[in-house]
Formats: structure tokens, sequence, C-alpha cells
């Protein structure tokens, strides 16, 4: 097993792991990451280490397991080498024991959230392939994509009776390396620059819906990080969506079309794009409209949306189809992790309410479709079936040897 990190954040967000599934030496392991999370509870009476409590229920979250009487089942039927790999302090002659759901309900609800999605996210980033490239190997390749949006997880109250807000940043391979939670007093504006201090975005292109246009984000990015952004602008910020809608855009010529057919439906996506001065937005360089034509193909309706947005990278740095791919990778969130959540664990349903427990859910869900796709899963519903049939799945996938 790798020796264990002296600290919980990565460098940056971080470097690509060898392609195998147990990480190389220099990245520290699962259970290392998740070692780095402080235990909530009081050091009297322990009998399960917080590293063998968070690795079982990732494993059973891997497995499928929607609730917290889930993973105590699943936790329960794994076998004794499961509960030894994962960390399980043996207790002669029967060894390892798993623990009651009681304990992995204390755990999930006092856990500290923050310091959860760090290790979670530290241990996706560096094996994510978008990674940014080593000194030692400096290899010149696309620059890294990195949306940001929020997801609020309808059935979970907290005890105000407020609904919890997640902001999560994803990777251009579907990784989710941060996330925060937002507070019922603010939005998720104040979130945004917190949540991504800690990363290393030289030369990412940070993409985000209208409610995080803000001047400040985008100074935040270009003049602190080194980084890129594109901004799509809508009726909030009143006065540079009408500038950008009385641009010239007729006498622009097109430069992409895409057409596509999914979820029964037909789009066809035209984009134009124009070098801007003085749009009144830090350090905007390119002025960006997407036309978007929907037909539902079961009814024939039609309907047309014109998008706009932003972006600091020159005509030079970045053509028109390629804006326009960022955008709908943006766009794409909402299906690769989002929907996904949803459907596959039935996140929007479920009725965990009590401390950080909903946080701690969805942190778990993000670090399964993570390691899924890192490991070559496309269907999401199939792999979490294909590792509830086998105890040993889960830890092969996570790396765990």
């Amino acid at each position: 097993m790798p020796g264990r990190s002296s600290s919980p954040l990565p460098a940056g967000l971080g470097q690509l792991a060898a392609a195998r599934l147990s990480a190389p030496e220099e990245h520290s392991g699962l259970l290392d990451c998740l070692a780095a999370v402080p235990d909530p509870r009081r050091a009297k009476g322990r009998r399960h280490p917080i590293t063998f409590v968070l690795a079982l229920a990732a494993c059973a979250v891997l497995a499928g397991a929607r609730s917290l009487t889930a993973i105590a089942e699943w936790a329960a039927d794994a076998p004794t080498t499961v509960l030894t790999a994962l960390g399980g302090p043996s207790r002669e002659p029967s060894g390892p024991t798993a623990p009651a759901e009681a304990t992995v309900r204390r755990v999930l609800q006092r856990i500290d959230g923050d310091a959860l999605d760090t290790a979670i996210g530290s241990w996706l980033a560096a094996r994510d392939p978008d990674r940014p490239p080593s000194a030692q190997d400096p290899v010149e390749q696309p620059r890294r994509s990195l949306a940001v949006d929020g997801k609020t997880l309808r059935g979970a109250r907290r005890s105000d009776g407020t609904q919890v807000h997640l902001l999560a940043a994803m990777t251009a391979t579907g990784l989710v390396t941060a996330q925060r939670e937002v507070d019922s007093k603010t939005n998720e504006i104040t979130v945004f620059r917190p949540m991504l201090a800690e990363f290393d975005l030289s030369d990412t292109v940070v993409t985000f819906d209208a409610l995080h246009s803000q001047t400040a984000h985008a100074r935040f990015l270009v003049e602190d990080k080194n980084a890129h952004y594109t901004a799509v602008i809508k009726a909030n910020r009143p006065l540079l969506h009408q500038r950008l809608k009385r641009l010239p855009w007729r006498h622009v010529p097109l430069l992409g079309k895409t057409r596509a057919t999914a979820h029964g439906r037909d789009e066809i996506r035209r984009v134009k794009t124009a070098t801007v001065a003085d749009l009144g937005f830090p350090h905007a360089a390119q002025a960006v409209q997407i036309v978007r034509r929907r037909r539902t193909v079961a009814t024939g309706k039609v309907t047309l949306e014109r998008v706009y947005a932003v972006t600091n990278l020159t005509a030079e740095q970045a053509e028109a189809a390629e804006i326009a791919h960022r955008v709908r990778r943006h766009w794409a969130i909402e299906n690769q992790l989002h929907h996904v959540r949803d459907t596959a664990w039935t996140e929007d349903a479920s009725r965990v309410r009590t401390g950080t427990t909903p946080r701690a859910m969805a942190s778990l869900r993000n670090l399964a479709i993570g390691a899924l796709r890192l490991t070559g899963h496309t269907g999401i519903a199939s792999a979490l079936r294909h590792h509830a049939r086998n105890a040993t799945r889960p830890l092969a996938t996570f790396g765990i040897t």
C-alpha cells in the first residue's frame, strides 16, 4: 500500500496515474486519502477506525447501496478478507467485524464535509487523464476543462427546513474533483472562489452558467489562477446581455454547425464568434452566439434559442467550434453527474436528512461515478449491478489490495 500522504490536499488538480487499477507509489491510495478525514467521534469507545467505516461506505455505494441501511447490510455480508483489506481491526479469533448501521450513521451525519470532498477529490484528480502536465513530462496537450455547476438535493432538508444545495467542479472526463455545500443564507456565488482556491488551474478553461458570470469570478480566474473562462450571459446581467444581442451577428459568418439526435429531439447548433473590445466584462476577448434549433421528433414542435457567452480566449487561442464544444460539455454536467446520481441512486427521493449525511452520500456517489469512469465503465446502472454481485469487485475498482 502506498505511503500515507502528509497533506490531504493535492498540489494541483493532480497527475495521471498509470493505466491500471491500483495507483503507483507516488500517489496516495484511497485508504490513505480517507485517513486524512478527521474522525468526528469521541476517542473513547471507538471500535472501528474512520478510514474503515468510510471505505466500507464507499464500496457499498459502488455496489449500488442507496441508504445507510443498505450500506450496513453490504458491510455485514462482506467476507472477512474484504473487511481486512479495508483496514478492519482484527479481533481474534473471528477477525474484523463490520460496523453496525448506528456507527455508519453516526460517522456520516457528523463528518467534516469539506474534508471528505477534499479526500475524494484528491484521489480522483490524481488519476484524471485530463491532468496538468508535469515539469518532467511537458507534453503539449489541449487545454483542460472544468465545469462548475450546482444541484439541490430535493429530498434532503436541514434542521431549519432548508434544502441542501451543493456546488461541484467536474473535469472533462466526468470526475468531480471539488464539491462544497452552499449555506442556506447565501448562494453559489460565495462558494465559487473558496472551492477552487486550492487548485492549480493554470491554462484550464473554466465554464459556468449565468449565475456565476460575475466580474469577481472572471478576475479571480484570470489574474489569480492563470486560467481561462467561458461564461454564459443571461438576463441577470442585463446591460452585457443587451450589448451581446445587439452585435451585428447577421454580418458575422457562420463558423460552426453540429447536429445531434438524442432523447427524442433533433438539435442543430450554429455558432458564431466575434472579437469585440470593451464588452464591459473583465478580460473578455470574444463574444459568442450559439443558436440552438430543437425539434421534438414525436410532435414535430420546433423551438429556437439563442445563447450568448463571453470568453477571455482570443480567436488565435480558440476557434468557434472549440468554444461551442466547451459550452456543450458544460451543459453535459446535468447528464453526466446530476442525472446519474438521481437515476442510479434515486438521490432526489432520498429522505436522509440528519447533519452532513446528505452531502456525504452525494460525495460517495461522486467517488463511485468517478471510479467507474476511470475504469472504462460507461453504463453506470449496469456497472453497479456488476459490483453488487461480488464483494471484491469494488476493492479492485478502487485499487485496494
